[in-house]
């Protein structure tokens, strides 16, 4: 049975190798490669296979015929015959059993620690970073296919990309949640990543990860794209970029909660940073599909992308205030203060849309149509259904005490039971979040107030009055 094991591990690497173009004429040559391949995966002490390969790099000029005789005759055939036995089976001739592999282990012990070290360069994903990963994902097929001239409601366009797309968008959902979930946590400690979590067994694995974020968050994805032969300059530069983007977030969201000064300049550098993972996606479907990049198209969707990211911090201040994630109207508040800071905000975005108006209309008259109604479909299935195709811009309420609005909303929000209601409205085209929150009476008040509203282009700035109503 261990002959039949040895066999069959030595053809499964010979297919691999030929699936990989490995493959030569001669089979005892590749019964030797095989062999080779199957004793440099094979734990050794603290050697990763990085490390092997470059001590092959280094050593294999040195090894010359002439030494592995010298070494045959040196060891002599009892010697040789028990090294093989005793490290990587026996070798055999012509139809005798084929040799192969026994585990080569530097020492007697179970080698885990070279595990671990083989595992850290791999790129791992989880199912909630998959799940949370499938409405960019979804976003970025109906939104980018297009600048390629794919149809997103194709099958055979769509799953041809789908494996490789959606494990890196996932893999870098993964990164930004842990990133989000150390801004939430003390400067000191092991964070706890979800509830439940055993931080005792899995101490080593949280702070591997956490020292991955902080150093090289994206060193493993990379090594897979060069690997497949996908990684470019323009790939590695956006990687960066992400990196980049969440040390600004760390250091902003930090300077927030400590009332440190922040700088317009890394503001703004962070949100044109932040949707850096489709800017990935798209250079990977460039590559993917061998094509060319197309400056003008990364230009008019890099407007778009920043645009967009204004738009879900407006519809996420609350929440990012609560769980202190990157936000810009947050440090425009911070910056310019609570009156001010609306203002300023509504200036960069009229800045940005005269930018994107102009660009749009640079593009093929096909594309720029087709990009339209993307963004049209896109704001129905956000709930906008009256006023403008493309909806209005509205800057909620600011909040000037985020201490204090924190401890009022854990003081005084109760959880939603089966029967309750979250109330979302909408008025004259924007959008009204309606926050449950528990009265004396036992109903709940809905606070509705929007101070400004402007319409998508630049038009009309107007400010709304505060509303309250009693259910």
């Amino acid at each position: 049975m261990e002959g039949l094991k040895k066999l069959e591990q030595v053809q499964k690497t010979i297919l691999f190798m030929e699936s990989r173009g490995l493959l030569l004429s001669a089979d005892d040559s590749n019964r030797f490669l095989a062999n080779l391949i199957l004793l440099l995966i094979q734990p050794c002490g603290e050697l990763d296979t990085g490390m092997k390969c470059q001590l092959i790099s280094d050593n294999l000029p040195k090894i010359s015929a002439a030494f592995l005789n010298e070494a045959s005759l040196w060891l002599g055939d009892e010697g040789t015959a028990n090294l093989e036995s005793k490290h990587v089976g026996t070798f055999a001739e012509g139809n005798e059993q084929i040799e192969n592999t026994v585990p080569l282990q530097c020492d007697h012990k179970a080698n885990f620690g070279s595990l671990e070290s083989e595992t850290e360069d791999m790129a791992m994903i989880g199912l909630d970073a998959v799940q949370r990963a499938n409405s960019t994902l979804e976003d970025f097929c109906r939104s980018y296919f297009m600048f390629h001239e794919m149809d997103a409601n194709e099958p055979q366009s769509l799953f041809r990309y789908l494996p490789l797309l959606s494990f890196t968008e996932s893999y870098i959902y993964q990164m930004d949640s842990l990133n989000e979930k150390l801004l939430q946590l003390p400067t000191t400690g092991v964070p706890v990543l979800d509830k439940g979590f055993d931080v005792e067994t899995n101490r080593i694995w949280i702070l591997k990860f956490v020292e991955l974020l902080r150093t090289d968050p994206f060193r493993p994805l990379v090594l897979l794209l060069e690997r497949r032969g996908l990684l470019t300059d323009r790939l590695r530069e956006e990687f960066k970029c992400g990196e980049e983007y969440w040390t600004l977030e760390r250091k902003l969201c930090c300077a927030l909660t400590s009332k440190k000064e922040i700088s317009i300049e890394d503001v703004m550098r962070a949100i044109h940073l932040k949707s850096f993972d489709y800017r990935v996606l798209n250079y990977l479907l460039y590559q993917l599909r061998g094509e060319k990049v197309n400056e003008m198209h990364m230009e008019f969707l890099s407007i778009s992308e920043f645009l967009v990211e204004i738009s879900d911090d407006l519809f996420d201040y609350e929440d990012d205030v609560l769980e202190n994630n990157f936000n810009i109207l947050r440090m425009f508040v911070r910056i310019y203060g609570a009156s001010a800071a609306p203002a300023m905000l509504a200036k960069s975005i009229t800045e940005a849309e005269e930018k994107y108006n102009s660009l749009l209309k640079a593009l093929d008259p096909k594309l720029s149509i087709n990009y339209h109604k993307r963004c049209e479909e896109a704001t129905k299935e956000g709930g906008k259904t009256l006023g403008p195709p493309l909806g209005t811009w509205s800057i909620p309420p600011v909040i000037e005490d985020e201490k204090l609005y924190q401890s009022e909303i854990l003081k005084n929000t109760k959880p939603l039971d089966n029967g309750d209601v979250d109330y979302t409205d909408f008025y004259g085209g924007a959008m009204v979040v309606a926050m449950l929150v528990q009265n004396g009476g036992g109903g709940c008040a809905v606070a509705a107030v929007l101070p400004l509203q402007f319409y998508s282009g630049g038009g009309l700035v107007e400010p709304l009055l505060p509303e309250a109503l009693e259910l």
